[in-house]
């Protein structure tokens, strides 16, 4: 499917907090080992890039992340804050569209297609500018988590139709 819409090199760049949500919303995990098959399988793919706040006291969530390194992904982590809510009660905030935007930008030269896996609203400067620069864009998320920005600047993928080719415990 992704193939159809790709030209030449293709590079992946993951909000995992927006993904994370988007599964929530699937009702069934992706598996990145699938998803980098899939897209081995379907495109030319110069670069994967995933992009996360991190607890680093969270054994689970550096498990994960090493898992992530070990099937070739290339990692960028934000340490989480702790922000004193209105109740005392801490929020914990570690967004990093900044540091995903910065990547697509600093790797431009590396390919021809982007693919964003997000919907978040916040990315829509980035991709207009991607595109200023002669660069295809692909999204991929679920409809409940795509805004209505990204729909009118890219070429949208619903995570929902590859659940057979990225879906965790899918047979291939």
């Amino acid at each position: 499917m992704l193939k159809q819409f790709t030209t030449g090199r293709v590079a992946v760049f993951i909000d995992a907090a927006n993904v994370f949500y988007a599964q929530k919303d699937l009702g069934w995990d992706i598996s990145y080992g699938r998803l980098k098959s899939y897209l081995g399988k379907e495109c030319d793919v110069s670069g994967m890039y995933i992009y996360t706040a991190i607890d680093p006291n969270n054994v689970r969530q550096t498990r994960f992340i090493e898992k992530l390194r070990s099937l070739g992904f290339v990692v960028v982590t934000r340490r989480i804050k702790k922000i004193r809510g209105p109740s005392e009660q801490p929020i914990l905030k570690g967004n990093v569209d900044t540091e995903l935007s910065m990547g697509m930008l600093d790797n431009i030269d590396h390919y021809d297609t982007a693919v964003l896996m997000s919907g978040d609203s916040d990315f829509a400067p980035v991709i207009d500018r991607i595109r200023s620069l002669g660069k295809k864009i692909i999204v991929m998320s679920t409809k409940k988590h795509v805004s209505r920005e990204l729909l009118d600047r890219a070429k949208y993928i619903n995570l929902k139709k590859l659940k057979d080719e990225i879906g965790f415990g899918n047979k291939p």
